[in-house]
């Protein structure tokens, strides 16, 4: 039985509504199915109007009483975010936004991986949504532009990553000449006047990134800042954000390095049960030459994927968690970039677009082995991503569209995916010692990364004390914490540097989780039931830590 609607709740659905009209990008991962035929409106005359809504929508959000529970939970997380939301933009950081990974740059091509494809409608939409490349670009340049009149610009490291990014487009076989090259709907046939207009259309998108690519090189460059950090100041703010709660930084600095030695304190004990004796390194080594662990070419790697999460969805359904019907589909994919990472994108509100976990193949990567990817698996799939973001878009009976669509908080989100992983050791998933080590890479990483975002950004010594975190010093330190590529290790380290606070926060929140998770039992005593914990709190959605943590523990 659901719910009756509150005042808030209303707000909340019209700030949805609000927020589909602005952005085409939001309608089309959240499944409206309306504005496929266009992009985001980047212009700083955009950004500004958007900040103004969101001040009114908060105003309105503060003056409004709450009927429930589950509207003072919303009330938490609306204010929470709009007000964050506010101070970023005030400080200024739409002028800069530029990373490997998640900025604008990347953006405005990331959203054709997820726009319909299966119709001739939706053909002809995205023949007009590549033709809006141009003007999302033209938007972008001017926020940029900002930032070199107020000489605040992206780091020089960034923006030669985001040179090699925008050029790997402009190539024959670039994304936009193949994607129109291989356009085919699921229902009928395109005519032959919509090929061509989609090939044309394809030239106008590439000729979009090409002027990117330019202005990079001619402007942006010249007027790229030396400075990697981003300062104390704005990153506490950024930190604030992706938690969704202000922690102590530098508490946290001296945790992630205790937390780093206890993780590879456990890695050298497993590594005994690989081999007596063996070293991580050898332990490892002894992994990567056994062929029963290894795939080969990405064909292999996705059947694979598919074959292990379907599994896991089949295990834990109706055992350890409760798992609608809607959300045992989860598609597994290679993405069409080679950028780098793995990441997951939310099903539709109606699921018509199931959630997918997609891995972007760096370029000359075509082994792959298993016991390093179990865990990342678990981590994108379920019980980590597609449960926790199904769940909530899911969830009609309680929640409103937004915490259901809208409401995201990578350290919730990510600190639950790493909670994820740690939970299918607890659950028997990961008694095979190399998957375990596999786990145990990955949270190595997570621990290192806290280490090094908050060293760069705070300015703090390094570890051997022998001057401040550098660039250098960073490769070298991941390259001495991760068994992975180079070439993924390279990315790794760029990713950080341009996008501070977001790497800490994926072990920073699973710590908060398990400490939630920790108090909740002792408060709840003989009458603690795992399940039913997991399941109260997915079912809030993604909302801040301080929110999550107010809302099960009062």
């Amino acid at each position: 039985m659901s719910r009756e609607q509150s005042k808030l709740d209303v707000l909340a659905e019209e700030w949805v509504k609000k927020l589909v009209e602005l952005s085409p990008d939001f309608a089309t991962y959240a499944g409206f199915k309306v504005g496929e035929d266009r992009l985001e409106d980047t212009s700083p005359e955009a950004g500004a109007e958007y900040n103004r809504l969101e001040k009114e929508m908060l105003a309105k959000v503060e003056a409004t009483e709450v009927a429930d529970e589950v509207d003072n939970v919303t009330k938490m997380a609306m204010t929470s975010t709009l007000k964050l939301s506010n101070e970023i933009y005030e400080a200024g950081l739409w002028k800069r936004d530029l990373n490997p990974i998640a900025s604008t740059a990347q953006g405005i091509r990331d959203i054709f991986d997820i726009s319909p494809t299966a119709t001739v409608e939706n053909w002809e939409n995205l023949a007009k949504r590549m033709r809006a490349v141009d003007g999302a670009v033209e938007g972008y340049i001017a926020c940029l532009r900002e930032g070199i009149k107020a000489n605040d610009t992206p780091a020089v490291r960034q923006i030669k990553i985001a040179i090699e990014q925008a050029e790997q487009l402009l190539t024959p076989d670039g994304f936009f000449r193949k994607f129109a090259a291989n356009a085919k709907p699921t229902e009928g046939e395109l005519p032959d006047s919509l090929k061509k207009e989609l090939i044309e259309a394809a030239e106008a998108a590439t000729a979009g990134y090409g002027k990117m690519a330019s202005f990079f090189k001619e402007e942006l460059l010249p007027a790229g800042n030396s400075e990697d950090a981003i300062g104390r100041e704005r990153y506490a703010l950024l930190s604030a954000r992706f938690l969704g709660k202000r922690v102590d930084l530098d508490e946290t600095y001296e945790w992630g390095r205790e937390e780093l030695e206890r993780v590879i304190a456990e890695q050298k004990k497993v590594a005994n049960e690989i081999k007596a004796g063996a070293t991580v390194e050898e332990a490892i080594k002894v992994l990567d030459e056994d062929p029963k662990r290894k795939l080969h070419g990405t064909d292999e790697l996705q059947r694979w994927m598919q074959k292990l999460s379907d599994a896991a969805i089949e295990k834990l359904s109706g055992t350890h968690f409760d798992i609608a019907p809607e959300l045992k589909n989860l598609e597994c994919m290679i993405a069409p970039t080679q950028h780098g990472g793995i990441y997951y994108t939310s099903p539709t509100d109606d699921f018509s677009r199931p959630g997918r976990m997609w891995w972007s193949v760096p370029v000359g990567v075509t082994e792959f082995n298993t016991w390093r990817e179990t865990t990342t698996v678990y981590h994108e799939g379920v019980p980590g991503h597609h449960l926790q973001i199904g769940q909530k878009v899911y969830n009609k009976k309680d929640l409103n569209s937004w915490r259901r669509l809208a409401s995201w908080s990578s350290g919730h989100g990510e600190g639950w995916a790493l909670y994820a992983e740690r939970l299918m050791q607890e659950l028997g998933f990961l008694d095979d010692p190399g998957d375990r080590l596999g786990m145990l890479d990955g949270q190595r990483m997570r621990a290192a990364r806290v280490v090094l975002d908050l060293g760069v950004h705070l300015g703090k010594q390094n570890l051997e004390g022998t001057g401040k975190w550098d660039f250098d010093y960073a490769l070298a330190f991941m390259r001495k914490n991760v068994n992975m590529s180079d070439q993924f290790v390279n990315f790794e380290v760029h990713r950080y540097f341009g996008w501070p606070g977001q790497a800490p926060s994926y072990k920073i929140g699973q710590r908060i989780w398990e400490q939630i998770r920790d108090e909740y039992k002792l408060r709840q005593g003989e009458n603690f039931n795992i399940k039913e914990f997991h399941m109260k709190a997915l079912n809030l959605g993604s909302i801040g830590l301080d929110t999550l943590e107010k809302a099960l523990l009062g």
